[in-house]
């Protein structure tokens, strides 16, 4: 279990990048905020209307190829995933992002940059215990043959199964018990992916305009095409617990609790987040200092 107290960063950190699917070239600040601020977006380059979105389940308004949140003057941000997924991994509870356009950059396609920033800006425990939401009953959603569930645990847990029909992928499952720790070293490194026969499509769409080798693990037929190959056998599945850590801490705290995925995305994840605050019976939020509820 990680730190009790809430956390922000010690200073601002600022970076740039390009948008996956925007192709937009956007600056980002991420900057310390105060005790039980959570986690906000501020769009800078909006003026004319409330360009500020709590980053929240409720928010998210869009989950195709990525999380998009927004709020009622119609502002979004999207592929928010990554950086959240960061926050959580290393227990930031606290902080504002601002971002002067409309997608948050994917960086090199994984987390590590992210972490890279928020180290270099430090954190800092604050005077607040942190809450946490612990899963007192079983919630699942499912659509097809896809699930996704949070369950109880006495830690932060994530199972996830993938199957591919190509061999660059096929069947792949991992299952950890999250900390800082096992984010660090199992996780933050593995990179987003997609299939070249879909780029077109997407281009069509608007989408995947910044998308390339330098930040997408692109999968022709049964190859992987990036010169550098992969970062590990299992990058794939790594990558989609990634995923969804990001879109669970839109729950507004960490888990205590067990996720698992089968061939979930983030349409799932956000049916998920929204199934547990549509049942407050089925967990409480508390400090971790408490007792578990299931063992009282």
């Amino acid at each position: 279990m990680s730190s009790p107290m809430q956390h922000t960063l010690n200073v601002p950190v600022q970076f740039v990048g390009i948008g996956v699917h925007t192709g937009a070239r956007v600056s980002v600040t991420v900057s310390p905020a105060a005790i039980n601020f959570g986690i906000r977006f501020t769009r800078t380059d909006v003026v004319d209307r409330d360009a500020t979105i709590q980053a929240h389940a409720d928010a998210v308004c869009e989950t195709r190829l990525g999380t998009v949140i927004g709020n009622p003057s119609g502002v979004t941000v999207s592929t928010i995933e990554h950086l959240m997924a960061v926050f959580c991994g290393l227990g930031v509870d606290n902080a504002v992002v601002s971002i002067d356009g409309p997608e948050t950059p994917i960086m090199d396609g994984s987390c590590e940059p992210f972490v890279q920033l928020i180290d270099r800006a430090g954190r800092r425990p604050q005077a607040a215990l942190r809450d946490y939401i612990e899963i007192l009953e079983p919630i699942v959603v499912g659509d097809g043959d896809k699930r996704a569930a949070l369950l109880p645990a006495d830690d932060f847990q994530v199972a996830f199964e993938i199957d591919f029909a190509t061999s660059a992928i096929g069947r792949q499952r991992i299952d950890l018990n999250l900390n800082e720790s096992v984010f660090r070293r199992e996780l933050a490194d593995c990179r987003t992916f997609g299939f070249l026969h879909e780029v077109e499509a997407l281009r069509a769409a608007g989408l995947a305009r910044g998308g390339s080798m330098d930040n997408v693990v692109v999968i022709d037929g049964g190859s992987v095409l990036n010169p550098q190959g992969l970062r590990r056998t299992d990058e794939f599945v790594r990558h989609k617990v990634l995923d969804a850590i990001g879109d669970l801490y839109l729950l507004g705290a960490p888990l205590i609790g067990r996720y698992e995925g089968l061939y979930a995305g983030h349409t799932l994840n956000n049916a998920l987040t929204r199934a547990v605050l549509a049942r407050p019976s089925a967990w409480r939020r508390a400090p971790v200092s408490l007792p578990l509820a299931r063992a009282v």
